[in-house]
């Protein structure tokens, strides 16, 4: 998703009003409680230009005032903060088995929450269930009076880079789909901005977009799940997903590992997925395609599943590596629905990046990557926020 130019010359004083907003907007996302003064110092914007655009924000809604902030040295001032009432978020994630809904506040906090289980499985089908459920949401009592900024949806397959189309998404078979189009048939008059991404880089853009103070200077996602996918965000003003001139960026369950390998869904053989992956963890287990595969895994014998996960792990502790030392991102999150097997499957995935990753630089500080205890809606809080960067770049470029 590429942001437009903005077509005022370079001395238009609305498109500098707006500039400032934003910088201010963005000053706040990422330390809100600042007060007028300590914006000014974190901008770089006088006080008195700080001052008009705060008065601004706060009438449209986009801040809202705190306590007083006693600070030392100085007068006191009031906190300020994005605002928590009056704007909505929604993001969705198409999963294989699942629709992922959330909506949320400019601040990333989750007001309303919906896993429901996919109903049909072409691409319209799937359509017409987020429009049923979207329909459904935007006049619930909390939600209805709120301005709606858009909605994001997370695929799982590479989205082109410049256009919504979904390139290929091999664990649901889908193939060069516009799902957004798609979605306006069976919703028509959604307001606000709508975007679609891949489920991973979502997921990588809202842990770093909603994190506070210290966010990292880049961050990657890693998705173990029902297949092996990850997204790379460098932060910035907004943050910037890396993808590649055709979205490819990222697919690491589709890197080829073993030649003589099994067969993959995408017609490979040897892709990581075919070592582990949520998929292929049912082919080695046999665990039905109907059964939750976190408790049917669970109900069989350690002595039975222990070798498998093992394998499985030790695969995606080598998948790490091979990242760290490709794309060496500042931090590393791992979620997905697998991480809920637990030491039996982490251990030795965290333990065989740990053993490995500074063979080649010694002096390199270590990279422990953080592992979400439950991370089945971050691709949708990540597509949530990415509505909001849009919105943003948006409001900068508005009349």
């Amino acid at each position: 998703m590429t942001r437009p130019a903005n077509p005022r010359p370079a001395g238009d004083l609305h498109s500098l009003k707006q500039r400032n907003r934003l910088a201010i907007l963005d000053a706040l996302r990422c330390r809100p409680d600042m007060t007028r003064t300590e914006l000014a110092r974190d901008t770089g914007l006088t006080k008195v230009t700080v001052g008009s655009a705060v008065m601004s924000l706060l009438e449209s809604g986009w801040l809202e005032e705190g306590e007083l902030q006693r600070r030392r040295g100085g007068r006191p001032g009031r906190s300020l903060s994005l605002s928590e009432h009056h704007h909505l978020l929604l993001g969705a994630e198409i999963g294989v088995h699942e629709l992922r809904l959330v909506a949320c506040t400019l601040s990333g906090e989750t007001l309303l929450q919906r896993c429901i289980a996919r109903a049909g499985t072409t691409p319209d089908e799937a359509a017409a269930q987020l429009a049923g459920e979207i329909t459904a949401l935007l006049v619930m009592e909390g939600l209805k009076a709120r301005q709606l900024l858009g909605l994001g949806v997370a695929l799982p397959g590479p989205v082109m880079p410049n256009e919504p189309l979904l390139g290929l998404a091999p664990n649901l078979g889908w193939h060069r789909v516009r799902f957004l189009d798609l979605l306006a048939g069976h919703l028509p008059e959604l307001p606000g901005i709508q975007l679609m991404d891949n489920e991973s880089s979502l997921a990588a853009f809202g842990e770093l977009y909603f994190a506070r103070d210290h966010a990292p200077a880049s961050l990657l996602f890693v998705s173990a799940d029902i297949g092996i996918g990850s997204g790379l965000v460098e932060n910035g003003a907004p943050p910037r997903i890396i993808r590649g001139v055709h979205g490819l960026a990222g697919e690491i369950g589709h890197t080829l590992l073993d030649p003589n390998g099994a067969r993959c869904h995408c017609g490979n053989d040897g892709c990581a997925e075919t070592l582990v992956s949520g998929w292929r963890l049912r082919q080695q287990l046999d665990i039905d395609e109907s059964d939750d595969l976190i408790s049917a895994v669970t109900a069989l014998p350690a002595s039975r599943t222990g070798p498998v996960l093992e394998r499985a792990g030790q695969a995606l502790g080598m998948l790490l590596h091979n990242l760290h030392h490709t794309l060496n991102p500042a931090a590393i999150v791992i979620g997905g629905t697998l991480t809920e097997l637990g030491p039996a499957f982490m251990a030795p995935a965290l333990a065989r990046f740990a053993a490995t990753q500074r063979r080649l630089l010694p002096e390199a500080g270590l990279i422990t990557p953080r592992v979400l205890a439950n991370s089945r809606l971050a691709p949708a809080r990540g597509a949530a926020a990415m509505v909001m960067a849009s919105a943003l770049a948006a409001l900068e470029l508005s009349p």
